[in-house]
């Protein structure tokens, strides 16, 4: 039974060294991913620089760091266990040695192989003690490593909730601002809205008295045919008639707008579908209904309208308000319309 004991004996103390050396790889190896971690922290930690960038790389690292820890716990939970069994192997022989020592007591002609077996659950015993030292001192060593993880863990933390409160503040006052420049258009478009409303309401005393001249929805309308001769751009004695009351309007509401509205008449220019042959002044409807806008605005301007707050345009016959090939249908569409808008 003695023989028995002694080869368990010595197959233990073969065990350990080499799970001792496993340990230390081990240990090595997390020293090591820490050490590329602390550098990778480092060189991340330059890179940030906007503010979405922050958020994600900052619960990376912590997903990252929780994972690291709870691989530190799993190795500690280890040499914890390998702790626990050396404790209990290391109690065993000291039971055993007591049972020996007691024999060698009770009789003289075995005390040779008891003090042999002494000798030996010493050495056993010596080996076990120095392989728990070396386990206790790698288990504090994991938990200092362990605590600074968590160190770390909460000030990345921190930093992520001092990012967020800050895009939070950020993204209110966005927000305040976003909805006072609402308040502040909406004032502005209700401002202009009325002096439109005034501006159409003096027009129409001053040109009530022609029935092709009209009002649809926030434009004034004047047919081609007051305004211009057939295909040209011209104004004729009576279109500068009519503009000419329109420029009086414009000048009497220019006053009265506040200087902050920047406001202007914008001035379009429209035909009918009929092609041009192009063997006259303009090559097609394009350029004739951009150059009778044209004429429009620089009368106005002859007559004291500021330049800078008139525009022209023209839209050749893309934009009809009258549908069909008939000749009221086209008369409708060759057109010019004035609109009271802000630049």
């Amino acid at each position: 039974m003695s023989l028995a004991r002694k080869g368990r004996t010595q197959r233990t103390v073969d065990y350990w060294p080499g799970f001792v050396d496993a340990l230390s790889t081990l240990l090595l190896s997390i020293m090591f991913l820490l050490s590329v971690f602390v550098l990778a922290q480092f060189l991340l930690s330059r890179e940030i620089s906007g503010k979405e960038d922050v958020l994600n790389r900052l619960n990376s690292q912590i997903n990252e760091l929780t994972q690291l820890l709870a691989l530190e716990k799993g190795g500690k939970q280890d040499l914890e266990d390998s702790l626990a069994n050396l404790q209990a192997s290391l109690a065993s022989s000291e039971g055993e040695r007591s049972r020996l020592q007691a024999l060698l007591d009770q009789g003289a002609g075995s005390s040779d192989a008891a003090n042999q077996q002494i000798g030996d659950l010493t050495g056993k015993l010596d080996a076990e003690r120095q392989v728990s030292a070396r386990a206790m001192s790698q288990i504090d060593l994991l938990n200092q490593q362990i605590a600074a993880l968590r160190s770390q863990i909460a000030a990345i933390e921190g930093a992520l909730q001092a990012s967020e409160a800050k895009d939070e503040a950020s993204q209110t006052k966005i927000a305040d601002l976003g909805r006072r420049l609402n308040v502040a258009l909406a004032q502005r478009v209700q401002e202009l809205n009325r002096y439109r409303s005034d501006f159409f309401g003096r027009l129409r005393e001053i040109l009530s008295d022609r029935e092709n001249i009209r009002i649809v929805g926030d434009r004034f309308v004047f047919q081609s045919e007051v305004l211009f001769p057939s295909g040209g751009n011209e104004l004729n004695p009576e279109g500068q008639e009519e503009m000419a009351k329109l420029a009086t309007a414009v000048l009497d509401l220019a006053k009265e707008i506040p200087s902050e509205i920047n406001w202007v008449l914008r001035v379009d220019g429209h035909t009918d579908n009929v092609p041009l042959s192009g063997a006259g002044r303009y090559i097609d409807n394009w350029e004739l209904s951009s150059a009778r806008a044209t004429s429009v605005v620089k009368f106005l301007i002859s007559r004291g309208v500021p330049a800078d707050r008139l525009a022209a345009a023209g839209f050749g016959e893309f934009q009809p308000i009258a549908e069909g090939n008939s000749p009221e249908a086209r008369s409708q569409n060759r057109r010019i319309e004035l609109k009271l808008t802000e630049k």
